[in-house]
């Protein structure tokens, strides 16, 4: 089986933290883990530390693209085959890890965890944003997906190097986009999503709709003027 890394970036996640931990700890002690902690305000890096958590702890908040690469770049130079993006408020469900590693073994660079494979996408106020980013990768690349939004993402290795150690690889749609139009494999599979155990999310309405003309705008102008490098050994460019 691939080696693969659960990389579980969280700020202020104080509240939800130890069950998200402790249910892969017990139920999929399979699978390597490490908390991201992005410069948390509250007392989620020292809950990490009292349980003995596998964590990386960043001095400033640098944004889920920053930890997020900050993980991948863990795990690439830890020797891991793929990772995966798992969220610390505990909408992400670990049953679906394996199905998605299995969709790597299958020769996937990337797989989306997907909310709308089998399942009819809503038509409501919130997932407007989620129709028109769907539109716009499917009209730059001619590749439907169906939750482009979703934010459990499993990458193979050669994923993983190209995120952890080039600039302006944020884990979001726009660069699922621009690989998609390089030549990357991507799958979605259908999965169930949790909800939120405590707390709320940083995503209020006025942010949702600055991220969806953002996204938007950037798959069907900016990705098009984005160069990439796939020659450069990823040692090579670590040193």
């Amino acid at each position: 089986m691939p080696k693969l890394l659960v990389v579980i970036p969280a700020f202020n996640e104080e509240t939800n933290i130890v069950p998200v931990v402790e249910n892969l700890i017990e139920n999929y002690p399979q699978f390597d883990y490490v908390v991201v902690n992005d410069g948390s305000r509250d007392h989620t890096a020292a809950i990490c530390r009292e349980h003995g958590y596998r964590l990386i702890d960043l001095p400033i908040n640098l944004g889920l693209a920053g930890a997020f690469q900050t993980g991948l770049r863990y795990a690439a130079e830890n020797g891991y085959d793929c990772a995966l993006q798992f969220d610390a408020d505990g909408q992400h469900l670990p049953q679906f890890i394996q199905p998605m590693l299995d969709e790597i073994e299958e020769g996937a660079d990337i797989v989306i965890g997907s909310r709308f494979v089998n399942v009819k996408k809503p038509r409501t106020l919130r997932m407007v944003g989620s129709y028109l980013i769907s539109w716009a990768i499917r009209l730059t690349t001619g590749k439907a997906i169906c939750d482009p939004t979703s934010g459990m993402r499993m990458f193979n290795r050669r994923m993983l190097e190209e995120f952890s150690t080039n600039l302006n690889y944020g884990p979001e749609p726009d660069t699922i986009s621009y690989l998609i139009k390089n030549g990357a494999v991507v799958k979605e599979l259908q999965v169930e999503m949790g909800e939120r155990m405590s707390g709320s999310s940083y995503l209020n309405f006025a942010r949702s709709v600055e991220y969806m003309i953002k996204m938007g705008l950037s798959i069907l102008f900016i990705q098009w003027f984005r160069k990439r490098d796939t020659q450069t050994p990823y040692l090579e460019r670590s040193l």
